[in-house]
């Protein structure tokens, strides 16, 4: 789940707290009215609406795509089979149980993950509920109008920015100072769905879409963030990366209403069972607020990959507080909260060495 809220706040900088217009000043507007050169932007959008986001793999699953089965043997039912019977194993394979106490053939077999190399995509959308922000619409971003606005910039704007080029003794770079509001985020339903055909040349919309049945993975969340800053380094980044967070988001990080859905449980008389969490919240260890620490950076083509994403986390220790917990659907009753202090997790830069911190890699395969 972190990784997701990276993803949606890295994806929304764009868009702003207020409905005020972009105002933007050139360098000499600047250096007149600051005695600083460089160019100063504050973008001001008061909402962004997006109707459907969808994230298309092309190829799909491999249609050999298997994995190696325990060997369990059970029936239609998920019940597992007594000794001496003739059943169907996980792998397809009809086997006989030898008479003996173990229920289970010991030979592990190859399962079929389902794949048919079909495109499909992730489709973010609008959940339907009458009244809801995410009734029309996949994501739905606005301010974070929470404790009377303290969670807001003091321009008001979603985010100002402060551009500068330098000559960085001869290797040049543009450098991007940004501060960002805090963010009240609404996202709808999460499903997957076949896509549609890229369209042709010809085609009056470059909409591609998708097409037939949607099996939905989640029945939507929020998240509510507070202010943080980054600073972006293009050409080259003598600070170490391309992108540094390095900021104190006040108030933590909050994701309401989160419903996780299991449609292979899903009938003509039976809902899609839920586990459904009312919140959960995430700070530094012993605090309200959240530190980023975060280097992010995009490597190229060598002789090992062909390229990827690389964020290296050491924001510290985390506190994570989850509330109302329902299990099998969002009106079942709760089991109750669940608090997790003091989280640390740690990456091996060698073998036998742990640096408090995570390193992400995100690429393409």
């Amino acid at each position: 789940m972190k990784k997701f809220t990276k993803l949606v706040l890295a994806t929304s900088v764009a868009f702003s707290a207020n409905a005020m217009a972009m105002q933007a000043m050139d360098d000499a507007s600047l250096s007149e009215t600051t005695g600083q050169d460089g160019i100063s932007i504050g973008i001001g959008i008061s909402k962004i609406e997006i109707e459907k986001l969808f994230i298309h793999d092309n190829t799909g699953l491999a249609s050999d795509a298997t994995m190696s089965s325990t060997g369990l043997v059970t029936n239609a039912s998920g019940i597992v089979y007594t000794t001496g019977q003739l059943a169907t194993n996980q792998g397809g394979n009809v086997v006989n149980i030898p008479t003996r106490t173990a229920s289970y053939d010991p030979v592990a077999k190859d399962v079929s993950l389902g794949g048919t190399d079909g495109a499909a995509a992730i489709v973010i959308y609008g959940n339907s509920k009458a009244g809801d922000k995410n009734e029309n619409h996949g994501i739905v971003i606005g301010a974070n109008y929470d404790n009377g606005g303290a969670y807001l910039l003091a321009s008001r704007n979603l985010m100002d920015l402060k551009i500068d080029s330098d000559a960085g003794g001869g290797d040049p770079f543009i450098n991007i100072a940004a501060q960002v509001s805090g963010l009240d985020i609404n996202i709808g339903k999460i499903g997957v769905q076949a896509s549609g055909a890229v369209p042709a040349a010809n085609a009056n919309t470059i909409r591609r879409g998708g097409t037939g049945k949607v099996n939905d993975i989640l029945s939507g969340l929020s998240l509510k963030t507070g202010p943080m800053t980054a600073n972006i380094q293009l050409g080259a980044a003598p600070q170490g990366a391309m992108i540094k967070l390095s900021a104190s988001m006040i108030g933590g990080l909050t994701i309401n209403n989160l419903g996780i859905l299991d449609n292979s449980t899903k009938t003509d008389t039976r809902a899609a069972g839920e586990i459904f969490i009312e919140s959960i919240k995430l700070a530094d260890a012993n605090s309200k607020d959240l530190t980023l620490n975060q280097n992010i950076s995009v490597f190229g083509e060598d002789t090992a990959s062909k390229g990827y994403v690389r964020i290296v986390s050491t924001s510290g220790a985390h506190d994570t507080y989850v509330k109302g917990i329902h299990l099998g659907s969002r009106n079942a009753a709760s089991i109750g909260d669940m608090e997790v202090q003091g989280m640390q997790t740690y990456y091996s830069p060698a073998q036998g060495t742990y640096h408090p911190g995570a390193i992400i890699t995100i690429s393409g395969h």
